[in-house]
């Protein structure tokens, strides 16, 4: 699911924006205007959502949700909150949109023509510096 498509189903009011001081770029600015925006989505209560999709959003995003199950994404890199805005937006719908996409499953294959080439040539290494460590048999009846 592309996050165009995450845009238009789910709903605005299921987000909840909240700003702050930013510690970022913007001179005095930053010391007076709250441009840091705070962007929290709360998975569970989302009607949007199957179970299916909340589940798998739960495993993949585990890290990034919070203990009541609220997706936290925060920005702070622009200098208006507007853009600042967007921009968790934009980041919390590519998650959201990586976290339901399903990897195609890996077909195994056999080993390559190199891979098998330079294996060999390192067992024929190795095996010249092993034939180098015996001891070489000195006879009498050599002198």
């Amino acid at each position: 699911m592309t996050p165009e498509e995450l845009k238009e189903r789910i709903p605005e009011d299921e987000f909840v924006f909240i700003a702050s001081r930013s510690s970022g770029p913007g001179g005095q600015n930053v010391n007076k205007v709250n441009t840091k925006v705070e962007l929290q989505f709360n998975v569970q209560d989302s009607a949007c959502l199957s179970a299916q999709e909340k589940e798998l959003i739960q495993r993949k995003l585990k890290s990034r949700i919070n203990s009541s199950g609220v997706l936290i994404v925060r920005s702070q890199s622009e200098r208006t909150q507007l853009r600042n805005r967007k921009n968790a937006l934009d980041k919390l719908l590519i998650l959201l949109s990586g976290a339901l996409t399903e990897r195609p499953e890996r077909k195994p294959t056999g080993p390559t023509i190199k891979s098998q080439a330079e294996r060999i040539d390192e067992k024929r290494k190795r095996g010249k510096i092993k034939k180098l460590r015996k001891d070489t048999d000195i006879s009498d009846n050599d002198y």
